[in-house]
């Protein structure tokens, strides 16, 4: 059996139910049913049963989601990240040799653009038990860990002098303008064991001075920052 729609001039299409049977060396088909008063989602839903199909109550859904992550974001930004070969750039991947490090760091770059957050928070954000995106699945990150984003930080400042090389063979030609930025900041406390110039009598008052330095050409991105201590004098 099948349901077929017959054009009927000015008038609606009238929809049959009809079978076909053979008739000698001929294959002839007959009306069994006139469908054309019933509602077109139970023409539908017969036209699926007849298909081999399963037809649900009205307000039933085939499926539940029961969980969604967002991936527009993440897709734009991975995938700029990809096209630059900025992946690339900080250190190489294989398929027989994984580089979890490298994917740490890109996926804190892609984090930081799309929701700047803490190291634990970020962390959470990547594990697929509270992931917030799609982003550790694109990167097949599996669980993370805090502690492993703080080893790919130490394992990317291995790494800096030689990614600054290639930035800036890859930038700076020709005469580039470069501009140039200092920020500073400064930390105190009694337990810092940065102010190491500071004797007992003074370690209260210690505090020490954090010089961030970056540049970049005007049409590029800035180049890895630079970050120098230095102990100021005790008055």
């Amino acid at each position: 059996m099948y349901i077929e729609t017959v054009p009927n001039r000015d008038s609606p299409p009238a929809i049959l139910l009809r079978e076909s049977y053979r008739d000698g060396k001929s294959v002839r088909k007959r009306t069994l049913l006139n469908l054309s008063h019933w509602p077109p989602e139970q023409v539908e839903g017969l036209r699926g049963v007849l298909k081999g199909g399963v037809v649900l109550p009205p307000g039933d859904e085939p499926f539940a989601i029961e969980r969604s992550l967002p991936h527009g974001a993440v897709a734009a930004v991975l995938g700029t990240v990809r096209s630059v070969g900025l992946d690339r750039l900080l250190g190489p991947k294989t398929a027989k040799e994984p580089n979890r490090a490298r994917d740490l760091v890109v996926a804190m770059i892609v984090g930081r653009l799309i929701a700047p957050a803490s190291k634990l928070a970020t962390a959470k954000a990547l594990d697929p038990a509270t992931a917030a995106s799609s982003l550790g699945v694109e990167l097949a990150l599996g669980e993370v860990a805090e502690d492993e984003l703080y080893a790919a930080l130490d394992w990317l400042l291995e790494r800096q002098e030689g990614i600054e090389t290639a930035l800036a063979k890859r930038h700076l030609k020709g005469g580039t303008l470069v501009l140039y930025d200092v920020s500073s900041s400064y930390v105190e406390g009694r337990c810092s064991p940065w102010p190491s110039a500071a004797t007992t009598a003074t370690a209260r008052k210690a505090s020490c001075r954090s010089s961030t330095v970056s540049c970049a050409r005007p049409t590029a991105a800035p180049s890895p920052s630079k970050c120098s201590r230095e102990t100021p004098p005790i008055p």
